[in-house]
């Protein structure tokens, strides 16, 4: 199978589109495809084929920064599977979430002390682990691209608050 630069991210890695990856084996083959595209081995070669050889390098650092972001290979894997995340137009989340995320503003706002903050931050981080799981499960032992874009929705809203959390955090170290 010839690739080109319309193959989805995981044939150009020559990868199975599943949600677990294994990063070091990803980085590897980055790192042997940009070898094998880099632009620089093209100098001599004719407009044409430096033209395709940038195109490529571009596509592949594309693809790599994708598939490295377990948010962005989830949102590509409901892309490519008819579930697109719509984050901007579809921000329906369980009440459950919905009150979680209320709780963990308030506490943010009335936290005080570095130690307050450091605490959430762990939390914070427990959930993204814990939400990284379910990823893997709706993606790759479950297929249901449905429910994956929801919980990649639900994960782009703890990513948020975990940024504001370390702003907080950053602006009391000053």
């Amino acid at each position: 199978m010839g690739l080109t630069l319309q193959s989805s991210d995981f044939e150009i890695f020559g990868l199975e589109p599943r949600f677990a990856t294994d990063r070091s084996a990803l980085d590897a083959r980055w790192k042997e495809l940009q070898r094998e595209a880099h632009p620089d081995r093209f100098a001599a070669a004719d407009a044409a084929k430096q033209r395709q050889a940038m195109q490529w390098s571009v596509r592949i650092n594309e693809a790599y920064q994708r598939l490295k972001d377990p948010v962005k290979r989830a949102s590509y894997l409901c892309e490519l599977n008819g579930a697109p995340v719509d984050a901007e137009s579809n921000t329906a989340m369980p009440p459950a979430f919905l009150m979680q995320q209320m709780q963990w503003r308030e506490d943010l706002e009335e936290a005080e002390s570095a130690a307050d903050l450091e605490r959430m931050a762990d939390e914070v981080a427990g959930a993204k682990r814990d939400m990284l799981e379910g990823l893997r499960v709706a993606a790759d032992d479950q297929a249901d691209f449905a429910a994956l874009a929801q919980q990649v929705r639900a994960l782009m809203f703890v990513e948020r608050f975990a940024r504001d959390v370390e702003q907080r955090l950053d602006q009391l170290g000053q």
